[in-house]
């Protein structure tokens, strides 16, 4: 089984930055990708952000493009979240995903238990 341990959450001023770390222990069978979820009060879960095994493959939600970025480093099997020109309406609970199939969907076969991110006005 994989465990994954987030950090790097807080509280932030908006137009300021964090970074996500990700932590994975354990062994996964398959080369997937791995994602970053986000779940506001009230509101659905969220694709945030996504990358390939290799790292060269990236793709980014809509309303995070040009301001989070993600990356691993697989000899450490961690991956990050750089966020940065944080907004108000990214405040949420940030959750990574390990072995995802389909990340655009959430399907995911490991979670962390996520971390807390807000952003005030």
């Amino acid at each position: 089984q994989v465990q994954l341990v987030e950090s790097g959450g807080g509280l932030v001023q908006a137009g300021g930055s964090l970074r996500l770390s990700c932590a994975a222990s354990g062994r996964t069978f398959s080369r997937a990708a791995m994602g970053w979820f986000r779940q506001a009060p009230g509101k659905e879960r969220e694709f945030v952000s996504a990358s390939s095994w290799s790292g060269t493959g990236t793709r980014n939600a809509d309303s995070v493009k040009g301001r989070f970025t993600i990356s691993r480093d697989n000899a450490k099997n961690t991956v990050y979240l750089q966020m940065n020109s944080l907004k108000p309406e990214d405040t949420a609970v940030y959750y990574c995903a390990d072995a995802c199939s389909d990340y655009l969907r959430g399907l995911c076969d490991y979670w962390g238990q996520g971390t807390q991110v807000t952003v005030s006005s």
